[in-house]
């Protein structure tokens, strides 16, 4: 690969961990907001309606994505980076959130104490939560993926990605769901069905981003002259 080209893909890894970093910051911003998504009619499950979620599950699906073209073109170890990166990122943001909201609103500030603390006071045992899950569930979906990739020799695609999704889906949102009822955030009445509510909608998802991942795949071995099973070296 020529210097320009190893730039480039340098280039394109930033903004891939960029969006990466982004996504998974926002989704932990966000998540205390809830809505319903009804494509089957108001049906619970063990007490919980259906996709009632978070709208933190909007964006938190990308960063599967992401991990998952990542794996694909540059390999295990840069993709386990930007997971890394995320977890720091994460709990920096959550850091400035909770300092932020210490510190007193003037008489004027169009947003006052109480309204601050309701919209990013954010729990601890909640931002815990979220973060085991995600440790668990973004180093168990790239390692599945990889497992998935040498047993193939590279071929099928999209059965590495759905395999690996769906498994670390899964794993996050039991990891989630179980932590929040141990510590009494949520009732563990509601646990079956958030569980599977929350599985069945990323599993949805998980199966529109794979013409998604085929592009961005197609895209980039065309554009760095990429064999099936090649992947870019960016150590230096």
């Amino acid at each position: 690969m020529s210097p320009a080209d190893q730039r480039a893909a340098y280039r394109i890894y930033l903004y891939l961990g960029a969006l990466f970093i982004t996504s998974l910051v926002v989704s932990n911003l966000i998540f205390q907001k809830f809505f319903y998504w009804n494509p089957f009619g108001e049906v619970t499950l063990f007490g919980a309606p259906l996709f009632e979620i978070s709208v933190g599950i909007l964006p938190y699906p990308i960063t599967f994505l992401i991990t998952d073209l990542i794996s694909e073109i540059y390999g295990r170890k840069k993709a386990n980076q930007v997971v890394t990166a995320g977890i720091f990122a994460s709990f920096f943001s959550m850091g400035i959130v909770l300092l932020a909201d210490q510190v007193p609103a003037i008489e004027g500030s169009p947003v006052d104490d109480n309204l601050f603390s309701r919209v990013f006071a954010l729990s601890p045992i909640a931002v815990l939560a979220s973060m085991i899950a995600y440790l668990f569930a973004q180093y168990v979906d790239i390692a599945i993926y990889h497992f998935w990739k040498r047993l193939t020799q590279g071929k099928y695609l999209w059965l590495r990605n759905n395999f690996s999704t769906f498994s670390s889906q899964i794993i996050d949102t039991t990891t989630v769901v179980s932590l929040l009822c141990v510590f009494g955030v949520l009732p563990w009445s509601m646990f079956y069905g958030l569980v599977i509510s929350g599985v069945i909608f990323k599993i949805m998802i998980a199966f529109l981003d794979t013409p998604f991942l085929y592009l961005f795949v197609y895209l980039m071995r065309r554009r760095f002259h990429l064999e099936r099973n090649d992947e870019i070296d960016l150590e230096f």
